[in-house]
């Protein structure tokens, strides 16, 4: 008797996406109306974050958080959120609509802090850790935050801030001795971590939270200026939730397999990136929350520090960047450890090279990569692929999830046929309502509810999406953001240096390395080193250029005076290459 081999796939990715959103389906479909535009929407998702919040009590005893020896449990974990928003609300007066900051690193209080804030129809503000006092407190000004929640690191940043530099209330979070000035101790204000289990069980303060209540602001750098807040949504969030579900039923259909069901047993992940990031926010920590996963942090991200925690936790999937996902792979410890438990690795936020998904599935038979393309400012996931048509389309991020439109546009605005190149929009309920306290970005980012991505793409009849350039001058390192207006601003400051370009040089571990180019002035002796020293205090270190190409002559130009990036790019990446 023969075993039946079945053709892939089973379903068309019309069929498959018809019969995923049909009535009574897991993913059936509605439209609602959002600032007066028709926007299709989840009839089965959470209306909330505070529906979530509270569903999670049924998880109990089991582990949310591990962070190096300390375990949070579920219970602990509501009870001292449920406190803290206590707190907030009667001693601080945060109010509906309050913004309240967290700056901190992956520590078990972030997720408090983020849920004390939420559930009460504050507006949580996560600010990036790794910046400098200068753009923490910017945050705070910038986002008019009534409270910031901080770790020692940041309260130290903030504390050599001139006085007055931002309004916000400090509360401390893991800072030795008292803190002084404005700042209070969360030990305080909710006792010891070590006493969340005994703090009484008792819902957060009841307020009226409606799904379109704004609920977060993430700050996403542009190419000029300071920062620009996404304001999002309940609803925004509540979309990424389900689309981050969707690769997988997507990928059964098309097996021909029935729908996955729910896991009977704790499912595990390693959380390499920020919380403050919206993957590690709204892709990771709260579907983890929602589905009572437990999340394993890492205080600094390391290859055989990951691999170690992910045979003592048996992780079943880590989310990163591509980058992260190569140096597990080749790490030494890679063979010597039990990964068994892994049922996936996923990775986004930076190209992936089409190799990435190809060793993963010969690495781990019947396993399977998986990515995707997102932005702060969709919330995270608007395209997932993963599992077999991954690795036939292995240089795509895959097709739209159910509650996205993508098209593809030319210069003038009109939209392109399949196979045309062009800019990347994205339509649907998980596109934030545009930049706060911002009307000019947000007018030239958002047209009648489609989010203008800046990237350029090709998009095939079947609607899989290849990432070709960015419009925006940008390049992305490990997973992150670097703009590049911000480091030739810090180069021109040099008073050697007539010219400068930031561009990106490829590799493949990072996705791109930081390279300058710069014109000196004539008759000086100006030095990479040099460079790199006039730099080191302005930026933060991750955006340290690697290469530093001096130059006399002049940095080529368009016709129109604009510096051209491309060619100094090829230049860069030429010189690498034939360095290694």
């Amino acid at each position: 008797m023969t075993s039946e081999v079945r053709e892939w796939p089973a379903l068309s990715l019309a069929e498959t996406y018809s019969r995923l959103t049909a009535p009574g389906a897991p993913f059936e479909m509605e439209t609602v109306t959002v600032s007066g535009r028709p926007i299709r929407a989840y009839k089965k998702a959470h209306r909330d974050l505070r529906a979530i919040f509270e569903a999670n009590k049924a998880w109990g005893d089991r582990t949310f958080i591990v962070f190096e020896n300390e375990r949070l449990s579920y219970r602990a974990h509501y009870r001292a959120a449920s406190a803290l928003a206590w707190r907030l609300a009667d001693d601080y007066g945060v109010q509906k609509g309050d913004r309240v900051a967290i700056a901190m690193r992956n520590l078990p209080e972030w997720p408090i802090a983020f849920w004390a804030v939420t559930v009460i129809g504050g507006i949580a503000v996560p600010l990036n850790a790794w910046g400098t006092g200068d753009d923490v407190a910017y945050g705070l000004r910038d986002s008019g935050a009534k409270v910031a929640i901080v770790d020692s690191e940041r309260f130290e940043r903030l504390k050599s801030r001139p006085t007055g530099d931002h309004a916000a209330a400090l509360i401390t979070v893991r800072t030795p001795g008292h803190p002084d000035g404005n700042a209070v101790a969360l030990a305080d204000l909710i006792g010891p971590s070590s006493n969340y289990d005994s703090l009484p069980e008792r819902a957060p303060p009841d307020r009226d939270i409606q799904p379109d209540d704004d609920a977060t602001i993430l700050y996403t750098s542009g190419t000029t200026g300071r920062p620009k807040g996404a304001l999002g949504t309940h609803r925004n969030i509540m979309c990424n939730l389900v689309n981050i579900t969707f690769s997988g039923a997507r990928a059964a259909l098309r097996r021909g397999d029935p729908l996955p069901a729910p896991p009977e047993v704790q499912k595990a992940v390693l959380l390499p990136v920020p919380f403050f990031h919206v993957t590690g926010c709204h892709s990771i920590m709260i579907p983890a929350l929602a589905n009572g996963s437990k999340i394993v942090l890492m205080y600094k991200w390391n290859a055989e520090a990951a691999l170690e925690l992910i045979e003592r936790e048996r992780i079943n999937g880590v989310s990163g960047v591509p980058s992260m996902t190569w140096q597990l792979l080749e790490s030494p410890d890679f063979l010597r450890r039990d990964i068994s438990s892994l049922e996936g690795l996923s990775y986004g936020g930076a190209a992936a090279s089409p190799e990435l998904t190809l060793k993963i599935a010969a690495l781990f038979p019947g396993k399977f990569g998986g990515t995707g393309y997102g932005a702060t400012e969709t919330s995270s996931v608007s395209t997932s692929n993963g599992a077999e048509d991954y690795l036939a389309r292995p240089d795509s991020v895959g097709p739209a999830v159910p509650g996205c439109d993508l098209r593809v546009i030319d210069e003038a605005g009109n939209t392109l046929p399949p196979g045309a190149i062009g800019e990347l929009e994205i339509y649907g309920g998980n596109v934030v309502k545009g930049y706060w306290n911002n009307p000019q970005a947000t007018a030239a980012a958002f047209r009648d509810g489609w989010y203008r991505t800046g990237d350029i793409v090709r998009m095939d009849a079947d609607g899989f999406v290849y990432l070709l350039d960015r419009a925006k001058d940008m390049l992305i390192r490990g997973g992150e953001n670097i703009y590049c207006v911000e480091i030739e601003d810090a180069l021109l400051a040099h008073p050697d240096i007539l010219e400068a370009a930031i561009v990106g040089i490829p590799d493949r571990v990072l996705g791109e390395l930081v390279g300058a180019v710069v014109r000196a002035r004539a008759g000086s002796r100006l030095t990479a080193e040099q460079v790199i020293e006039h730099l080191r205090p302005l930026l933060a270190a991750f955006k340290l250029p690697v290469t530093v190409d001096i130059r006399i002559e002049e940095l080529p130009r368009t016709a129109s005076g604009k510096i051209v990036k491309r060619q100094l790019r090829e230049e860069l990446a030429s010189m690498a290459s034939a360095s290694a």
